[in-house]
């Protein structure tokens, strides 16, 4: 973080360095405008196809076909969850939290797309319906739906406490993954990457810039439900830190189970289409492809 005290004395001309007009890194204007009307009213012939719960500091898979819902719901008490989403038929094609955050922010929410890793970079769902939309910002200038967060994982937990925990997301989601493939923890935990921060509440301090979470507005009732773009392999863990109100990576907050549905529409939207992977054609100024 930034020292209280620099070390180097501020320049003539700083305060007008520090006056320089932001630019948006990544404008959206030119991307495709999903067509929400449309997945809205496929949705409301949607019919479940598909559902579980995902036990407190675990982790379950599922699969979602594209042009068919994602709902994930609260359901006993106030709880977040870290989601991870793979191509079906390639666990190489995954969620990029880092281009999404670029791309739409810190926060997500309705029209707000779930971006694949390169090379495919196209996406892999869009949300549709979120019952926090009403939380905005607050005094903190937290928020909710993250991908900022990476997830709780047992090598940051050791480095900081020096103690071993396995029921940490990034831990839930190898094993999920593992069950779920038949895959060896080793291969399963290569494919495990940064979440969305299904309902979690978090921002970053105004004084240090460091990341922080506090107690998620969610409740039973609330859901975030997504429209998938490709044939998804989703995993959600339900977070050891409850609703991150006090910790996580261990045993200590009150965690509750989470909702997962698929459904399935009676007719996709007729404006739906599958997303083509990216275009770049791959030279790196090597060479086309080579």
């Amino acid at each position: 973080m930034k020292p209280d005290r620099p070390r180097t004395s501020a320049p003539a001309g700083a305060a007008e360095r520090r006056a320089a007009t932001p630019v948006i890194s990544y404008p959206v204007d030119t991307l495709p405008v999903p067509d929400l009307a449309a997945d809205d009213a496929a949705r409301r012939t949607a019919q479940p196809v598909a559902a579980l719960q995902v036990p407190p500091r675990a982790a379950r898979c599922f699969h979602v076909p594209a042009g068919c819902f994602l709902r994930i719901s609260c359901i006993d008490g106030p709880q977040v969850g870290d989601l991870n989403l793979w191509a079906a038929d390639n666990l190489d094609e995954r969620f990029y939290a880092g281009k999404t955050r670029a791309l739409h922010g810190t926060h997500l929410s309705r029209g707000d797309r779930l971006w694949s890793c390169f090379p495919y970079l196209r996406p892999m769902a869009t949300i549709l319906h979120d019952t926090l939309d009403w939380y905005g910002f607050d005094a903190d200038g937290a928020s909710v739906h993250d991908v900022i967060g990476t997830r709780c994982d047992p090598y940051t937990n050791h480095l900081l406490s020096g103690a071993d925990y396995d029921r940490c997301c990034h831990s839930n989601l190898t094993r999920a993954l593992a069950d779920h493939r038949g895959l060896d923890t080793g291969e399963a935990e290569r494919h495990v990457h940064d979440v969305l921060n299904v309902f979690m509440c978090t921002g970053f301090t105004r004084d240090t810039g460091q990341y922080f979470m506090k107690a998620s507005p969610v409740r039973p009732g609330d859901v975030l439900e997504f429209v998938a773009e490709i044939d998804l392999l989703g995993a959600l863990s339900a977070c050891p830190g409850g609703d991150c109100g006090t910790a996580h990576s261990s045993d200590a907050a009150a965690c509750y189970p989470l909702g997962v549905e698929v459904l399935r529409p009676a007719e996709p939207a007729a404006t739906r289409r599958p997303p083509p992977v990216n275009g770049y054609a791959g030279g790196h100024g090597r060479g086309r492809g080579d």
